[in-house]
């Protein structure tokens, strides 16, 4: 790979969006595991995410941009 494309990546892995993206899939795959849990065997990843979106994300979210220093990716997304 070449020093640009290095560059290129590693600034896209620090970006605020990115940084949002990888908190939520963490969120999701623990949700996914708490309700595999539950029912006693995996619910796989698409009904986790669904399940997760429906029921947490708002909230997650909330508590996310209430926290000292987070940057609000959702704002520079939806500018």
């Amino acid at each position: 790979m070449s020093d640009s494309a290095q560059e290129r990546d590693a600034m896209f892995q620090k970006s605020a969006l990115y940084q949002e993206f990888l908190a939520e899939r963490e969120e999701i795959l623990r949700h996914k595991w708490i309700e595999s849990e539950k029912v006693g065997h995996d619910i796989g990843f698409e009904k986790a995410l669904l399940d997760w979106i429906v029921k947490h994300r708002a909230g997650w979210r909330t508590l996310r941009q209430q926290k000292p220093g987070h940057h609000n990716s959702d704002r520079a997304v939806a500018a």
